[in-house]
């Protein structure tokens, strides 16, 4: 089989690195990848948002399947347009990708179908979210409708805050239409975790666990981020709560947007809060998460590919999904004033220097005589180990061997969490 994979970044990488372990798989192409997709894939210089390119790619490349890493093409209707023209292609239609482009689709269905949730409502005028803010008391999260690459969320520790964050969403447009409406929402407390799942529109398979870092820096310091490390798997989180979440939130989720008539089949990832009231949904996100999926497919013993052809076929109900037993931890090395303004095209050096089982997954990068920085999240490196403590140990013993000017990463992913 042919396979193309939409994306350049490290979730891309790992889903490319995947895919060329299985024997059906013969050829990949990425579009557009970066210097790591180079080395074991063809790159091509196509954006993800150009979808119509993508379609005459997979033509002319006579793709077998399309896999869709990040969220804007899915968005903007990709697996619509290659549907409508007989192309295989893994991931929701654009009215199910509702799921994660509208914060309010989202919240308003999990309301209607009971679906476990912060309590909270929505406002499309300022002056009705300002008295909403002024009347209840903080902390709490405003949370743009539309997609804002994981910069539409505030927890506003003070009404100050929260009106700060309605002033930039609703009337500077800092956001542009994505803050048009907004949700004001209780803040949960407790402790997060992500769980995807495979699902063809019926069926749902959960994947393992993973716990993400968003802050930029140490202790859960500076702005957030799209994300500075992963681990998996969690040890608050176990199968019993997989099974739990299963039962209370993906299955119901999955039913629910059926019944809304438009049918979800890719990858659904639920970002939760464990509560001292229960597992609760944070956000959904309609793809793979990144970074966790840096660390969650390189313990996935099972062939992707015949996973991600049974989920197009609709044939989910029955198959088996094994994991490996091990910890994996992954740390993303970023560029120097990451996630504002950052200068790119620094060599990389160091990569020939791990040791041989240590996996890096590129990002910003590309090749210019050498392999140079080319984005604000620059690797994810990642390393398994028989327990967290031992897999984090590895990874922190090589990162020190990768060098480019003005790299940073943190230095406390998954520390105490054995």
């Amino acid at each position: 089989m042919k396979v193309m994979v939409v994306g350049g970044g490290a979730r891309e990488h790992a889903l490319v690195w995947k895919l060329r372990q299985s024997p059906k798989v013969d050829e990949i192409y990425v579009a557009p990848g970066n210097a790591g997709t180079q080395a074991i894939a063809h790159n091509l210089s196509i954006v993800p948002t150009s979808i119509k390119a993508m379609a005459e790619a997979a033509q002319e490349y006579r793709i077998d399947l399309t896999v869709v890493g990040p969220e804007v093409p899915l968005s903007l209707g990709i697996v619509d347009l290659f549907q409508s023209l007989g192309l295989p292609i893994f991931g929701p239609t654009q009215a199910a990708t509702r799921l994660e482009s509208s914060k309010v689709f989202s919240k308003e269905l999990m309301q209607k179908y009971g679906i476990p949730c912060a309590r909270g409502e929505v406002f499309s005028s300022v002056l009705k979210a300002r008295d909403y803010v002024k009347s209840h008391l903080a902390p709490m999260v405003i949370k743009a409708d539309g997609l804002a690459a994981g910069k539409g969320v505030t927890v506003a520790a003070s009404q100050e805050k929260a009106l700060e964050a309605i002033s930039d969403m609703m009337e500077k447009k800092t956001l542009g239409a994505a803050g048009d409406r907004v949700i004001i929402e209780e803040c949960l407390n407790g402790k997060e975790v992500s769980l995807l799942a495979f699902t063809d529109g019926r069926s749902v398979l959960p994947m393992v666990p993973a716990c993400d870092y968003k802050r930029a820096f140490d202790g859960d310091q500076g702005p957030n981020t799209g994300g500075m490390g992963s681990y998996s798997p969690p040890g608050f989180f176990d199968q019993s709560r997989v099974e739990e979440v299963q039962r209370t939130i993906l299955e119901p989720a999955v039913q629910a947007i059926a019944q809304e008539g438009t049918p979800y089949r890719g990858v659904l990832y639920a970002g939760l809060m464990v509560t001292s009231d229960g597992v609760k949904v944070l956000e959904f996100n309609a793809r793979f998460g990144d970074p966790e999926t840096q660390v969650i497919l390189p313990r996935l013993k099972t062939d992707l590919m015949d996973v991600m052809i049974a989920v197009i076929q609709g044939k989910l109900e029955g198959a088996k999904i094994e994991w490996g037993d091990e910890a994996c931890v992954g740390v993303v090395m970023a560029s120097a004033g990451y996630p504002g303004s950052y200068k790119t095209g620094f060599p990389i050096t160091g990569l020939d220097k791990l040791e041989s089982d240590i996996l890096v997954f590129h990002a910003g990068t590309k090749e210019k005589d050498g392999v140079v920085t080319d984005g604000g999240r620059v690797l994810t490196v990642a390393a398994r180990g028989s327990t967290l403590g031992e897999a984090r140990a590895r990874v922190y013993s090589n990162l020190p061997r990768i060098h480019f000017e003005g790299c940073h990463y943190r230095r406390d992913i998954a520390a105490g969490r054995d």
